[in-house]
């Protein structure tokens, strides 16, 4: 039990110290961060630490809709070189390789 399980309790169990996220192979690439308070910046991961805090550099924040701010505005904020604190990271993911899909769960215009 809990052989080649990378999950958090597993390495807890057993009392390996693995981390659940390897960023070590997004170093030096770009990637897409989702924050607490639904900020998304993007930027080329400079370095990380066990707590999560992220170095991006030449970073890139999307801003939101103002009548909607749940949806991306097309309108950008270029912060150059930034820390991302760990307890806001909700999400990091490699910026090639991704690509954004429709969603399956909501309803098309006029469709009830």
């Amino acid at each position: 039990i809990g052989v080649g399980c990378l999950c958090l309790g597993c390495a807890v169990q057993s009392g390996r110290k693995e981390t659940v996220l390897d960023l070590a192979k997004f170093v030096d690439k770009g990637v897409q961060v989702k924050l607490t308070g639904g900020r998304q910046v993007t930027g080329t991961l400079k370095g990380y630490d066990q707590l999560l805090n992220l170095v991006l550099d030449e970073a890139i924040e999307f801003e939101r809709e103002q009548d909607d701010p749940l949806k991306l505005s097309t309108k950008t904020r270029q912060l150059g070189l930034i820390v991302c604190r760990g307890t806001a990271v909700m999400l990091v993911s490699p910026t090639e390789g991704t690509e954004e899909i429709k969603n399956p769960f909501q309803e098309a215009d006029g469709e009830q």
